[in-house]
């Protein structure tokens, strides 16, 4: 057993009710270096085929991370993979170099892989070929736990007594060669994730909710790809002050154009043209690249060919039809927003104000937070139609129809079925 294992499982033993140790009798210990020294980068096939039968060879759970360069390029590929595994050691893998790790997903597929916040790292691991059939997501195990912080050092340090150096988090990864301490940095990400693992199992099967988080974990790894989003421009920051629908088509014609600019050039959207200057542009509708120059977000280091592109989006904007105008919202698909819920329906509103209110008070109780215990948006879904009856059976049915595990509808059932109990004023 080495060190860390020994503290993981001392640590586990003193956790109490999720969260940090209750008598930890000496500071924790800063993590300086992988137990085996920083590995080279692995950037050519043949070392990628003995990393790949190191890790079918190895044994236990594999510790999984990537980094991506948000903020510096377009999208979110991952420019370093990091696995760890009993027997293989640490890797280290270029994604840019070897772009198809789908060998080396196939031989770890039928193993337990460890993330920390799986949902933000399968993406980008799915588009290189590597997809798990089992996880374990140590970030979220801890929210069930009840851990009042769920970052990865914040983690480490609580449960297994160590500090985990998180100065090179957001730099830009698709920098080559990537520096000696950001790759120390990468690789103590994955020194202690399957200890840590090891630790929270044990936590979460003391509290009893190790099944919980069995069923959240599957779930996780059975869930398809997020589809496109509809009209992403609608989310630029500042939105909510654009009014008409000409601005409207003006801040859809300028993030578009931004978005094929950055995609060509391959950096972060908001490095080519920021979020306010687009909504300023919509909402001056400047009448040529002089008014536009005026305008915050553009003139200081822009050109007169990038300002006459930016003008040229604004004029095609200009003459767009009226009837082909951008409509004021995104098709309603659910529930109106709860504020408005007293004046079209208060005894929906009443129903909402009773189950918050139970959710909350059993979350608590449960030592979880109350989205980990089921999503806002089907207690508001339930609530604004409740299903026939309104008894245990259909709430359960609808519950389970929103995509709540088996845990949660045992749980969440019986304090909705008493809030839909409730009448309005």
């Amino acid at each position: 057993m080495t060190d860390a294992q020994e503290t993981a499982e001392d640590s586990s033993l003193r956790t109490t009710g999720g969260g940090p140790p209750d008598d930890v009798e000496s500071a924790p210990i800063p993590l300086l270096e992988p137990r085996e020294g920083i590995p080279p980068v692995v950037a050519d096939e043949t070392s990628l085929a003995e990393v790949i039968a190191a890790f079918a060879a190895g044994s236990g759970p594999v510790a999984v991370d990537a980094e991506r360069a948000s903020g510096y390029r377009y999208g979110q590929r991952a420019y370093l993979v990091q696995l760890r595994r009993e027997g293989a050691g640490t890797a280290l893998i270029d994604p840019v170099a070897c772009p198809d790790l789908s060998g080396l997903g196939e031989a770890i597929s039928g193993v337990e892989w460890v993330l920390h916040a799986a949902t933000q790292d399968l993406p980008c691991l799915r588009e290189i070929g590597m997809v798990p059939t089992r996880l374990f997501d140590t970030e979220l195990a801890g929210r069930l736990a009840g851990f009042p912080r769920v970052g990865l050092g914040a983690m480490v340090e609580s449960v297994l007594g160590f500090v985990l150096e998180k100065g090179h988090s957001a730099v830009d990864w698709s920098t080559r060669p990537l520096p000696e301490p950001w790759l120390r940095y990468a690789a103590l990400d994955v020194e202690l994730l399957v200890d840590l693992r090891d630790a929270l199992e044990k936590e979460l099967d003391r509290q009893g909710k190790l099944d919980w988080a069995r069923q959240e974990f599957d779930a996780i790894a059975q869930a398809e790809p997020a589809p496109p989003r509809k009209d992403p421009w609608r989310r630029t920051s500042g939105m909510h002050k654009v009014r008409r629908r000409r601005q409207m088509a003006v801040v859809q014609e300028l993030w578009e154009t931004r978005d094929r600019i950055a995609q060509r050039r391959d950096i972060s959207p908001g490095k080519v043209l920021g979020d306010g200057a687009i909504v300023e542009a919509a909402l001056s509708l400047p009448a040529n690249v002089h008014a536009l120059a005026a305008l915050n977000g553009f003139g200081h280091r822009m050109g007169r060919r990038q300002l006459e592109q930016w003008q040229a989006a604004v004029d095609r904007a200009k003459a767009v039809p009226d009837a082909e105008l951008p409509q004021p919202g995104q098709p309603v698909t659910g529930p109106p927003p709860p504020r408005a819920w007293a004046d079209k329906d208060p005894a929906a509103a009443a129903r909402l104000s009773a189950a918050r209110a139970a959710v909350s008070a059993l979350a608590e109780q449960l030592n979880m937070p109350q989205e980990n215990l089921i999503t806002p948006d089907t207690v508001r879904r339930v609530c604004w139609e409740p299903p026939a009856g309104a008894d245990a059976e259909s709430v359960s049915a609808a519950l389970a129809g929103y995509g709540a595990r088996a845990w949660q509808v045992e749980l969440v059932t019986p304090v909705l079925v008493e809030a839909l109990a409730v009448k309005g004023a």
